[in-house]
């Protein structure tokens, strides 16, 4: 009998899979980071520590890396598995992240801007307490 060679056309030359197996100390750190970057922010806000400009942009900082640590510990997100397709989801979900982030910190400063009754203003003297009865 000759050898010979037998193709089934199950090649995969140039289509190697990255697979990575992740334990539970991957989400045990994972969990870690959530807690610590869900507790700051809380702490924050509750302590009154900063002032509130300024604990507005550490939270959604905070908030920020809390979506990058949850795709990377929990989805399993990385550069090297499925061919990089994760890492474009990944580009993707930032890219989203900075509009939504962005675009509600300006609603919410617009709306306060001008939704807001005045505190102490003109319109305090033009209405008085017993005009709102």
């Amino acid at each position: 009998m000759s050898a010979q060679h037998h193709e089934h056309g199950h090649n995969h030359d140039g289509h190697e899979t990255y697979v990575t197996h992740y334990s539970a100390k991957d989400y045990a750190i994972g969990f870690v980071l959530s807690l610590i970057l869900t507790v700051i922010p809380f702490w924050l806000v509750m302590g009154n520590v900063l002032p509130p400009d300024t604990t507005r942009i550490v939270i959604l900082a905070f908030a920020g890396v809390q979506v990058v640590v949850q795709m990377i510990y929990f989805l399993h997100l990385n550069s090297k598995s499925e061919d990089g397709w994760n890492m474009m989801a990944t580009i993707l979900t930032i890219v989203l992240l900075v509009i939504v982030l962005s675009g509600s910190i300006w609603v919410m400063y617009h709306m306060n801007a001008n939704m807001m009754p005045a505190m102490g203003g003109a319109s305090d003297t033009l209405h008085g307490p017993h005009d709102m009865q």
